[in-house]
């Protein structure tokens, strides 16, 4: 559950963005001074907060975050947030990496994006009263899906060049309208946890400030705020810590987003995405041996699916070499029929049993 909040997240953020533009186009248009003299208005990451609570096992609620947030609001009421999908934070590395490659597939869809048109006149009355209570529109895109939805949210004028548009309650999203319902059961066989509850809670609130003026001190009200802001990303890192690297290539594994012809070694081009994900991964793991290691289902007889096994071990590792990594970093091994991590008895079970893993040890000096 913990992993599919990170999604809820996202989309909880969605929903803000409609209502920061609304709160701060009447904050543009009602205080002194002219339309035309209208700033546009830009989200200060190091005050907003998305907060996503999933649960599992029915009764374990976990609570997370997206860390890297950006966004604009124009003085022609055009808004938009991006949400960086890497910065999930369930302050566990393993975790956050299941999050990124099994649920989200960051190595196709890195970011989520919510965008909304709002009109000045629904918050007219902002700069008198100071703290309003709306019901917006926006549409939400992630993992290739664009969705319209709408969220009540409470903005707030912090000042005359900050405005605040905080979820009023937590917002409910569900997997399912994304296309994400499969990644949940991946999250469920990697963490071997059951009843991942395909619905979360997110809660949020962002603060934009005026083009040209300085961010003020704004105090969150999310929980453990002291972990609010920017997070270091993968894509910032020079290198691994040894665990880092092993965990990446155990959750690399279990995407299954390494494709082949049937009954060939031929790599698909919509392996291309997991496989650059790989390359970047070995890079930054220069004191690790990697093994690629190739499997089938028991369909066919166990020297031809060792020797096909073998075939598309070897041809994933060209690949890396070819886009860069090292040779002697990289080695390829077909082990079949072997090890199967399902009963070969369905054809969903067989396509678990074909598949590439990726393992570590240390170079030998």
């Amino acid at each position: 559950m913990f992993e599919v909040v990170a999604f809820w997240r996202a989309r909880a953020k969605a929903q803000r963005p409609g209502l920061i533009v609304v709160a701060i186009l009447g904050l543009l248009f009602l205080a002194p001074q002219t339309a035309s003299a209208a700033p546009n208005w830009t989200l200060d990451p190091d005050a907003s907060v998305l907060t996503y609570q999933s649960v599992k096992k029915n009764t374990i609620v976990e609570t997370n975050k997206i860390r890297n947030i950006t966004g604009t609001l124009t003085s022609a009421g055009d808004a938009k947030v991006s949400f960086d999908l890497n910065s999930v934070d369930t302050g566990v590395d393993l975790r956050n990496v299941r999050m990124r490659f099994l649920f989200f597939e960051t190595f196709k869809y890195p970011t989520a994006e919510l965008t909304a048109k709002v009109d000045p006149a629904a918050f007219a009355d902002l700069p008198a009263k100071r703290r309003i209570k709306a019901s917006l529109p926006f549409r939400l895109s992630l993992h290739g899906v664009d969705k319209d939805l709408e969220a009540s949210v409470v903005v707030t004028m912090i000042s005359d060049t900050q405005v605040s548009v905080a979820s009023e309650a937590p917002v409910a999203v569900h997997v399912e309208d994304f296309g994400l319902l499969p990644n949940v059961d991946k999250l469920q066989q990697a963490a071997n946890v059951t009843n991942i509850v395909p619905t979360a809670s997110v809660s949020f609130d962002f603060v934009f400030v005026a083009e040209g003026s300085k961010p003020g001190a704004v105090q969150t009200v999310a929980a453990n705020a002291a972990e609010v802001g920017p997070v270091a990303t993968d894509a910032a890192k020079s290198n691994f810590s040894d665990e880092e690297c092993l965990n990446r290539f155990a959750v690399l594994s279990r995407t299954g987003a390494i494709y082949f012809r049937a009954a060939s070694a031929r790599l698909d081009a919509k392996s291309r995405p997991l496989l650059a994900e790989v390359e970047g991964v070995v890079g930054k793991c220069p004191t690790l041996n990697v093994e690629v290691a190739g499997y089938t289902d028991s369909d066919g007889s166990p020297e031809a699916n060792k020797a096909l096994s073998e075939r598309r071990a070897k041809a994933v590792a060209d690949a890396l070499v070819a886009d860069g990594v090292q040779r002697r970093q990289i080695s390829a091994t077909g082990y079949g029929e072997e090890r199967p991590v399902a009963a070969n008895d369905t054809a969903k079970n067989k396509a678990l049993n074909r598949r590439i893993e990726f393992s570590a040890t240390k170079l030998a000096n």
